[in-house]
């Protein structure tokens, strides 16, 4: 057991004390302050009263929504004291890494003071500056194990010139409110001088858009954007679950690329800003947007039955991962095309992405992408051991297109995913029901007609070869999937990928049973020669230029853990890592062409 006495430091103090004293609470409270921002350290007090046991258990979360890992939040935690309303301290034990039993010595209310390190700067993370207050509830605040449900304030002592962008209710100045703790831990906070603020009205509900970093966001161009994208979104499920949203940018003066799903508002961290009036970084900023906000239905709303409520305290394991995040990025980008908002052309591009993913990971052929979903919580969102799981984005995308498809070829063009959505939100959302593996596995085949049981047993929860799939599924709308070599001689030929930086050639990624594969090349070797000339940063050049000269073997040098080693590599004519790319089929039937214009609600 633990005794600390009261701290040398002290917490910034609420304008009115009196508020969080007062002997009628009955809710939780949180106080944020800081001091020095250059130190990156919150301030936090958290209050709560109507103590009815000798002792009481209060938590951190251990993982956040969005990101089906544990996030291990309690190592941001700089002191931690414990007092009664009077101040006298209590003694408390930390009893897990994350979770401490208090010892109310008879108090009947309790205030626990700590500081949060914010110095992490991603979509789902806490950050401290000078110009910039940012919080993930979930990341920060404690909770009372057993009370959950009882509803939450918090008071934000920060500068008068900070603009504040948040879902939560406002109460008063600088006073949020929310129902209970899985509200609040879903409502992240943002606060800065020069928060940028606009939005448009959609059926009634306040979209609005927040912005950090961009000191002349082209207004026009968002809206407009935003508010068809919105609008083919909301006539797919006929109702908003909320009745406004925020997004909340931060725009980096680095390449980034972040964005994270809540209850009515999202984070989207990006970079490099001086890139917003390229077209291909503000498609990649609209593919975020559309993806973060098809997630108010798709898991916000629509919850897998493990996930609903959320248990912060543990592992959610779910095998759904492949309908939370992979039909939310298949319809992420889809409907930016069915809106018109992206052209054939920027769809394709992103399609042929996933498609890329896909065939370049090898873990296809070794875990479906239920069992990664499984897996997110043993090794994260990190590639892991070479070649073990796939990503229940990129293969739950390619499957939802295929589910899609299927749909609509067993019905005769009556149903689609569409209505699969629709029936989740309808049936399961609304109705406060979190759904199954075989709830979606039975909606899928209502719609359909028959039971998908291919679909479900050998590529959902099994690891067969997508491509015939996929090509079948193509040409049913019209479509084909080109395939050609790798334009880079290293990974067509050779059957290696590299990563060229800071002067050094290193091997990422093998493809199995290819030349280099055979001569003994391994993930994380660097090159630095071949046939005696030194590599640096012209690798490819090197390969192309033997190729043309008709040279049949290649001597290559390696570094590995410190030692050099010679390997001799033979140049054959297979071909490994390829691109894959979309086409319309040139010759494509009036049924195909119907068919494409049904899915994408375009023109061929």
């Amino acid at each position: 057991m633990y005794f600390f006495s009261k701290p040398t430091f002290f917490f910034s103090e609420l304008e009115d004390v009196s508020y969080f004293y007062s002997s009628k609470i009955v809710i939780m409270y949180y106080n944020f302050s800081y001091k020095n921002p250059h130190l990156q350290l919150i301030d936090i007090s958290f209050e709560f009263d109507n103590l009815s046991e000798d002792s009481v258990l209060v938590r951190l979360p251990r993982w956040r929504p969005g990101r089906y890992e544990l996030g291990n939040f309690a190592k941001n935690i700089q002191s931690f004291y414990v007092s009664d309303a009077n101040g006298n301290s209590l003694p408390f034990e930390k009893i897990e890494k994350d979770a401490w039993l208090i010892h109310a010595n008879g108090a009947k209310s309790i205030k626990i003071n700590y500081r949060y390190y914010a110095a992490e700067m991603t979509a789902g993370s806490c950050f401290l500056a000078d110009d910039l207050f940012y919080i993930n509830p979930v990341n920060c605040c404690l909770y009372v194990a057993g009370r959950m449900n009882e509803r939450c304030q918090i008071y934000l002592n920060i500068s008068d010139e900070f603009k504040i962008a948040t879902g939560l209710k406002k109460v008063s100045d600088k006073y949020y409110q929310a129902n209970d703790f899985q509200q609040l831990a879903d409502c992240p906070v943002l606060a800065a001088p020069d928060l940028a603020h606009n939005h448009f009205i959609y059926e009634g509900i306040d979209f609005n858009i927040w912005i950090k970093g961009l000191e002349k966001p082209d207004w026009s161009r968002f809206l407009s954007d935003f508010f068809l994208y919105t609008h083919e979104q909301y006539e797919l499920f006929k109702s908003f679950p909320v009745n406004e949203y925020h997004y909340l940018f931060i725009f980096l003066p680095y390449k980034y690329h972040h964005g994270v799903e809540h209850q009515n508002s999202t984070v989207i961290v990006m970079g490099p800003k001086y890139d917003i009036y390229k077209t291909s970084f503000y498609n990649e900023v609209l593919g975020v947007c559309s993806h973060e906000l098809f997630h108010t239905w798709n898991i916000k709303a629509i919850r897998p039955k493990e996930m609903l409520p959320y248990d912060f305290s543990k592992e959610n394991y779910s095998r759904l991962g492949f309908v939370y995040e992979g039909l939310t990025t298949y319809y992420g980008d889809l409907m930016l095309y069915r809106s018109r908002v992206f052209s054939d052309r920027e769809y394709f591009e992103t399609f042929n992405s996933q498609l890329q993913k896909h065939f370049d990971n090898f873990g296809r052929y070794y875990l479906s992408v239920a069992d990664s979903s499984f897996d997110t919580w043993l090794d994260g969102y990190v590639m892991g051991i070479p070649n073990r799981k796939v990503s229940i984005y990129t293969e739950g995308c390619l499957l939802a297109f295929a589910t899609d498809v299927l749909i609509r070829k067993y019905s005769d063009e009556k149903y689609s995913l569409d209505d699969v959505c629709r029936h989740l939100y309808q049936n399961f959302a609304l109705k406060n029901i979190g759904y199954t593996y075989e709830d979606y596995k039975g909606i899928c085949k209502h719609y359909a007609g028959r039971a998908l049981n291919d679909l479900f047993d050998n590529y959902i929860s099994g690891t067969k070869d997508y491509q015939s799939l996929l090509e079948d599924c193509l040409d049913y709308i019209g479509l084909t999937m080109s395939i050609m070599p790798s334009p880079l001689e290293h990974q067509s030929r050779l059957g290696i990928k590299v990563l060229q930086e800071a002067g050094k050639t290193t091997v990422y990624s093998v493809y199995p049973n290819s030349e280099a594969d055979k001569a003994g090349i391994a993930i994380g070797d660097e090159l630095k020669a071949i046939e005696g000339y030194t590599v640096t940063g012209n690798f490819e050049d090197w390969i192309a230029y033997f190729k043309r000269i008709k040279q049949k073997t290649l001597h290559l040098t390696i570094a590995r853990q410190g030692k050099e080693k010679d390997v001799k590599i033979e140049l054959t004519h297979e071909i490994y890592y390829k691109q894959y790319y979309l086409q319309k089929q040139k010759n494509a039937n009036a049924m195909q062409i119907q068919r494409f214009k049904n899915w994408s609600k375009r023109a061929f």
